[in-house]
């Protein structure tokens, strides 16, 4: 996976929480990846909502693992 520079922005933010003192860091640490999951959670509440609608609109197929993987080759 190449991924791109970080920007000039994101640079200016690394710099500033390097600028902080490490129980700042530590915090600000503790906070990013609470808001992360936070945003996993809602992502996977969404996608279940999702997933019962179609179950309820009848939009889904029943089968086995050797079913999914056949039409995964196809």
């Amino acid at each position: 996976m190449s991924r791109t520079p970080p920007s000039p922005r994101f640079q200016d933010v690394v710099e500033a929480v390097e600028s902080l003192p490490p129980d700042d860091q530590a915090l600000l640490v503790q906070i990013i990846r609470r808001r992360l999951l936070e945003q996993r959670r809602a992502r996977l509440v969404e996608e279940v909502r999702e997933a019962r609608d179609a179950y309820r609109r009848g939009e889904f197929r029943r089968g086995t693992v050797d079913d999914l993987m056949k039409e995964l080759e196809e």
